[in-house]
């Protein structure tokens, strides 16, 4: 798991971290049921606080990404996760706003879109 913190952004560090968590988790690169580096074990290595770092695992939580269990560290939960699945949603959602703003743009129909998102489907 690869976290880098940015100074040139406006967002806290603890966000920085869950966002790439976050997306690590969307993307494949971290697999349900992995164990996430302990809290005290990221902090040492992004160079941030305990505090920092459990802030980013509570939120990832709360979001239906991992689970805490005492003991035995922060686990990556499945995609079958309801909350999980809203968030892939969300991403669908937004991904079809921007192509069919940008279609729109340049004049396509519904169902070039359509056919396109065929394609791709079959793909």
């Amino acid at each position: 798991m690869k976290i880098i913190i940015s100074n040139q952004t406006e967002l806290p560090i603890y966000v920085q971290i869950k966002e790439q968590i976050k997306e690590q988790i969307l993307n494949g690169q971290i697999s349900e049921g992995t164990v996430l580096p302990s809290i005290r074990s990221l902090a040492k290595e992004v160079g941030v606080s305990v505090i920092t770092t459990t802030r980013a695992y509570n939120d990832l939580e709360k979001e239906g990404f991992i689970a805490s269990r005492q003991g035995k560290g922060s686990i990556v939960l499945s995609k079958d996760n309801n909350m999980l699945k809203e968030q892939f949603l969300i991403r669908i959602e937004q991904g079809i706003d921007t192509a069919v703003k940008s279609a729109k743009q340049i004049g396509m129909s519904k169902e070039q879109v359509v056919s396109i998102i065929d394609s791709s489907w079959n793909e």
